[in-house]
């Protein structure tokens, strides 16, 4: 028996959102980042991504509250990884860009778990 089911419409994987305080700080944030340009928004949602691609999003939550990582009273719910050629490299840029380095680091010589501007942790590794 086949899982497909063709007689629905199709979906296709668009973007992950993230919630924060301030969208457009986010936006620049990983915009920057990975060279992703706003193809769209508004003073509480900023989609970054490319023609055909799928994106990142930018809520503005009101009561956003910052991940705690790696203390679990606000567990970071979900994180990006990113694959870097270089740990070091990739990490000064990013902490130039805004990023904060956690001083707890689970495995500093495969990966970096950092901190967006809006508290949320993120990967960085030569795995992927």
């Amino acid at each position: 028996m086949s899982h497909e089911d063709t007689s629905a419409s199709s979906f296709r994987y668009a973007a992950v959102t993230f919630d924060c305080p301030d969208p457009a700080e986010l936006a620049r944030f990983y915009g920057k980042a990975l060279g992703l340009p706003v193809v769209f928004s508004t003073d509480d949602f900023v989609l970054l991504g490319q023609e055909g691609a799928a994106g990142l999003g930018f809520n503005r939550l009101t009561d956003y509250r910052r991940p705690t990582w790696p203390d679990p009273s606000q567990e970071k719910q979900a994180h990006i990884e990113l694959g870097v050629d270089d740990l070091d490299v990739a990490q000064d840029r990013l902490l130039a860009l805004g990023a904060v380095k956690p001083e707890f680091q689970p495995d500093p010589d495969r990966w970096r778990v950092l901190l967006d501007p809006a508290g949320h942790p993120f990967c960085i590794s030569t795995l992927v």
